[in-house]
């Protein structure tokens, strides 16, 4: 009896999780404009949002900054992994705190730190800014998962492509590459993922006149806009578990 706890605790915390994710789903399709009670099924909302112009001008702020920061952060983050592997010394562990600590600061307060650091720069806020910021913490994520693939790597891959008179550029794209594409593409799918989700950070440094999608739902949520919340909400986590799992079955090949 005393073995089943951990389990029944597992599916209350699963629970208690998704609930709210259950609601938020069922309620896109009902027919009122108020969840509290159910009126009937409609596609209305799902409508309505698709002929709502600002959301898709704010989406395509999102994918557009989105698709820039993944294509930059999976570079430096890749490259960044590969100096962390071959080279072992005193500046390579600091090199790898400078990687890892943007996991761990608080999205707060990066986003106030890079706001003081454009603003000392005298740099406009806009899109550009929050190419950056995105990029900066992206970075983090691509490198730690390339990281944990190669240290699995078998160096003999290498000597052997060596004897058999591959040059050194040969072996990076022959060899690394085909064997770290999995932890790649995991990586850009993740950063893609945070570059689109992300709103603490990007609230303080997107400037005015610009907006993304995380700032819009903001911004629908203080004026009151609670079905086409819902139904946008849907489409994100539809569209959000589907990288998600994407970047975990990329990360798990072997």
């Amino acid at each position: 009896m005393k073995q089943k706890w951990p389990l029944w605790l597992a599916a209350f915390v699963l629970f208690f999780l998704y609930l709210p994710i259950v609601v938020l789903i069922a309620n896109s399709f009902n027919e009122s404009r108020f969840g509290g009670v159910w009126t009937g099924f409609s596609l209305k909302w799902y409508e309505k949002l698709w002929n709502e112009r600002a959301i898709w001008s704010a989406l395509s702020n999102s994918l557009l900054i989105g698709a820039l920061s993944t294509v930059v952060a999976t570079v430096l983050g890749t490259l960044a992994a590969l100096a962390l592997y071959k080279y072992k010394s005193f500046l390579q562990k600091t090199h790898f705190g400078l990687i890892y600590i943007p996991l761990i600061i608080p999205d707060i307060l990066m986003g106030v730190s890079l706001l003081l650091f454009f603003v000392s720069l005298k740099w406009s806020l806009g899109l550009f800014t929050v190419f950056i910021a995105h990029t900066t913490f992206c970075i983090s994520y691509v490198a730690m998962l390339v990281r944990a693939r190669l240290d699995n790597f078998d160096k003999a891959l290498v000597e052997a492509a060596y004897d058999l008179g591959a040059n050194a550029w040969e072996v990076f794209y022959r060899v690394m590459i085909p064997y770290l594409s999995p932890a790649i593409l995991a990586g850009a799918l993740l950063a893609f993922t945070l570059s689109i989700d992300d709103f603490v950070i990007t609230f303080f440094i997107v400037g005015p006149g610009v907006t993304t999608l995380p700032i819009y739902v903001y911004s629908m949520i203080k004026f009151g806009s609670p079905p086409l919340i819902n139904a946008l909400s849907t489409v994100l986590i539809i569209v959000t578990f589907c990288i998600v799992w994407l970047s975990h079955h990329l990360s798990e090949k072997k």
